[in-house]
């Protein structure tokens, strides 16, 4: 958290993973939010944050908690699923919405937004992160000649602190395709994993699930702070030392690089009690799995809905949860997670899913 914090000793504008390639990160560096520093960093983050501001939260909960249950509904009736097929459109269809995408084509850039950041071909992830810029450059043209009351528009239209002292300017057409990218990654990797990995996380703790289930909404908004911290989607961050310093006691050079291992703090038991047991009642919960400090994930509140809204609709819809088969993780040291989990969801006895005509209303 130290590091985290250390925006002015440790910079971000060098490459923020293990085995950057230095060529892709100086094309976007102070551009992107994740690989940039102060003051374009804090500029580019007013922008963007207003997307997710407290006063947006309620609009975009009501469009969360509609997802979550089409989706639900879609797997209870189906009783034996891929639960990655499940929980990955929650967010996809989330941010879709947000960010006024055409509803065609959230299929194939939930599918790309993986390819660009899992695919173990390097020339396929560079290929899909094309794709991706390729897809919101032509997403931007079309908000300039017709706005509308999405993020893009918004982001658009907004204006940002310029160099010069006391100025402002538009963002540039990179600032905002780039970023985009980003809000659009964020946002489908982190409530994908931590929801698939929540549900395996019941499967091997059924007393925590009975617990869940018994508990009402304060459990759910705890035992999503324990998925959270349990599964740490966001493996690790990387920084470069920019100044002579110390971390636990270890010399820090400039031009060091620092490996900021979330999944390693998130178990760490001078801060969690019983760290390596699952536990939906935990509090207090200090985890980073949004990270920490200036960099604090853009959509930790937005996602935290998505999480919430989940495990109470699911308790609503589900008695219990059962594996059918293997789970399969992917081999990413960078944002790691489920890749198969089948499961079959039986039903509660009186679900909360709605028929027909209330579907249709």
């Amino acid at each position: 958290m130290g590091v985290y914090a250390d925006h002015a000793g440790f910079s971000s504008r060098f490459g923020m993973r293990l085995d950057t390639d230095g060529q892709a990160v100086a094309a976007v560096s102070q551009r992107m939010l994740i690989v940039s520093d102060a003051p374009d960093h804090t500029h580019l983050k007013r922008v963007l944050q207003r997307a997710f501001s407290p006063a947006e939260m309620p609009r975009m909960e009501a469009l969360v908690r509609q997802v979550v249950a089409e989706v639900l509904d879609d797997g209870v009736r189906a009783g034996e699923v891929d639960f990655i097929d499940v929980a990955k459109r929650i967010p996809n269809y989330v941010v879709c919405t947000m960010m006024g995408i055409p509803r065609e084509d959230w299929e194939w850039l939930g599918q790309i937004t993986t390819d660009a950041f899992e695919s173990e071909d390097e020339a396929e992830r560079g290929g899909a992160h094309g794709e991706i810029f390729l897809y919101f450059a032509d997403l931007l043209d079309r908000r300039r000649r017709h706005p509308g009351d999405d993020f893009v528009s918004a982001v658009a239209a907004a204006r940002r602190v310029a160099d010069v002292p006391g100025g402002e300017r538009p963002l540039s057409d990179e600032e905002i395709i780039f970023n985009c990218n980003g809000v659009l990654a964020g946002a489908n990797e982190t409530t994908r994993y931590s929801a698939a990995g929540g549900v395996l996380a019941f499967v091997d703790n059924p007393d925590q699930w009975e617990l869940l289930r018994a508990g009402g909404p304060a459990t759910a908004a705890t035992a999503a702070e324990e998925i959270l911290r349990w599964t740490t989607p966001g493996v690790h961050a990387l920084r470069t030392a920019v100044r002579p310093t110390k971390v636990g006691g270890v010399r820090i050079e400039p031009g060091d690089q620092v490996t900021l291992w979330n999944v390693s703090a998130n178990r760490d038991e001078e801060v969690f009690t019983q760290a390596d047991r699952f536990l939906v009642g935990r509090t207090p919960n200090r985890h980073i799995a949004f990270g920490h400090g200036p960099h604090l994930c853009l959509g930790a509140r937005l996602a935290r809905i998505e999480l919430v809204a989940f495990l109470e609709e699911l308790v609503a819809r589900v008695e219990r949860i059962e594996l059918t088969g293997e789970p399969v993780y992917n081999g990413s040291n960078f944002t790691w997670g489920l890749r198969r989990l089948p499961v079959r969801l039986v039903p509660a006895r009186h679900p909360g899913i709605a028929g027909p005509e209330t579907a249709a209303a």
